[in-house]
């Protein structure tokens, strides 16, 4: 059978590598696609998404309201801190009017974080001082004195502790406390829309087969993305695996769904993006 070969963009982090382990090494049927993984930090994927360079991949839901034109999303494979998610830390605990006058390294200004600290600081972008760093930089740029608070994404959610630092803000509990309890949406998977809907479901249907196989072989699946979880043993990979891959990941369901409306309507309301998104799921 002649295969198509599609790219998939995903992120080199231990939740990533366990959603796509059977993909990865060709352990579920695909139906004659084979799948480029293009490995490559949350950033440089929302950008690469904005000039639409890859068939299938991982963004922040922040981006989304750049790349809709391009890209419809996929009912699997979304990243929601359900209670919990990007932390705010620093060497010492700051208060919200403190840290809306100190530097912060943020891991990317299209990134789920980057649009949940403007919502908590209510202000936008331009209105407080922050820089760019790798998401796997920051904690040093907070120790080093390159800014006083460290915007905290990936793994750096469980060994923050570890470089003595201390939360401020967990942006995921507060967006939860003060939105009837939803998620916050942090990341999701869309595909081209150059594809036309039938192969989206297929493909979608493809995507999440992949993530149920992981969910269904948890110790085989967390064994492959342990070669991807910086300062992490089995135990911590496991834990931070199933913060951000569960039932959640299999599907948005309703009130996934409703968190992204609600995240990407208030980012709107505050001039934070330029228009009011319609989601456009494969279905």
């Amino acid at each position: 059978m002649q295969q198509t070969t599609l790219t998939l963009g995903h992120s080199p982090d231990p939740d990533d590598a366990f959603m796509f382990y059977a993909l990865a090494k060709d352990l579920i049927p695909t139906g004659g696609f084979r799948f480029q993984h293009v490995l490559q930090d949350i950033q440089t994927l929302n950008e690469r998404a904005t000039r639409g360079e890859l068939d299938i991949t991982a963004i922040s839901l922040h981006a989304y309201a750049y790349v809709s034109d391009r890209y419809a999303l996929l009912p699997c494979g979304a990243s929601l801190g359900d209670g919990y998610g990007p932390l705010l830390v620093a060497k010492q605990k700051f208060s919200r009017e403190q840290i809306a006058n100190k530097k912060i390294a943020v891991p990317g200004a299209m990134t789920s974080a980057f649009l949940a600290l403007q919502l908590w600081l209510g202000r936008s972008a331009e209105e407080f001082d922050y820089g760019v760093v790798p998401f796997d930089r920051i904690f040093s740029a907070v120790n080093s004195g390159q800014a006083e608070i460290g915007l905290i994404i990936h793994e750096g959610q469980l060994t923050y502790q570890k470089e003595g630092l201390v939360v401020c803000e967990d942006l995921g509990a507060w967006w939860g406390r003060h939105n009837d309890g939803l998620p916050l949406p942090l990341g999701g998977n869309v595909i081209h829309k150059k594809f036309p809907p039938e192969v989206r479901r297929t493909l979608s249907g493809i995507l999440k087969a992949s993530i149920q196989f992981s969910l269904d072989h948890r110790a085989e699946a967390v064994q492959h993305a342990l070669q991807f979880a910086r300062d992490m043993g089995r135990d911590l990979a496991d834990r931070f695996v199933g913060m951000y891959v569960n039932h959640w990941t299999l599907d948005y369901g309703a009130r996934g769904r409703e968190a992204i409306r609600r995240f990407l309507g208030q980012a709107f309301e505050r001039g934070l993006i330029p228009r009011r998104q319609e989601l456009e799921f494969v279905e």
